[in-house]
């Protein structure tokens, strides 16, 4: 299984960095992971919603090239199912099992995700009602996917 995270935004934190990296290594284990960074827009203080559209245009437009074809697409969205990590693990091996060997979940930046980037998306999954930095989101989905294959390989892993 391949597993592509598309992020808007460039992770400077060394801790984060090092986060990341962490889950690169644990995870080679069990599939191919590839990470894509486009570039975010910056919002000024005051931006008009108008503004904010346009600047999630820009990311969506960016983060749409980057969606292969036959790929099954996962948006992280607010507004999305809220998963079980053992049920984020049965979604992870029923996509395998459906015939699918391409997984790509998309996090946005700071405004969220376009409406042509969550249109495209095959499914949308929300990890909390909470506001979390796209930076964290990265390292806590990584740490979901590893939590999924470690309980789909019935591996212990804290619970």
């Amino acid at each position: 299984m391949k597993i592509t995270i598309i992020g808007a935004g460039k992770i400077k934190e060394k801790y984060f960095i090092l986060a990341i990296e962490e889950y690169r290594k644990r995870l080679s284990r069990y599939c191919k992971l590839e990470i894509i960074e486009v570039s975010d827009e910056k919002t000024p203080d005051r931006a008009g919603e108008a503004e904010k559209e346009q600047i999630k245009k820009a990311e969506g437009d960016r983060i749409l090239k980057y969606i292969k074809e036959g790929a099954y697409t996962i948006a992280l969205a607010m507004e999305g199912n809220m998963l079980s990590s053992t049920e984020l693990a049965d979604k992870i091996l029923q996509l395998g099992v459906g015939g699918y060997s391409h997984i790509i979940f998309v996090i946005g930046g700071s405004l969220g995700l376009s409406n042509e980037v969550l249109t495209r998306a095959d499914y949308k999954l929300s990890f909390s009602k909470m506001t979390f930095p796209h930076q964290m989101m990265r390292v806590i989905l990584l740490e979901q996917i590893y939590r999924a294959y470690r309980i789909n390989s019935r591996e212990p892993y804290h619970k």
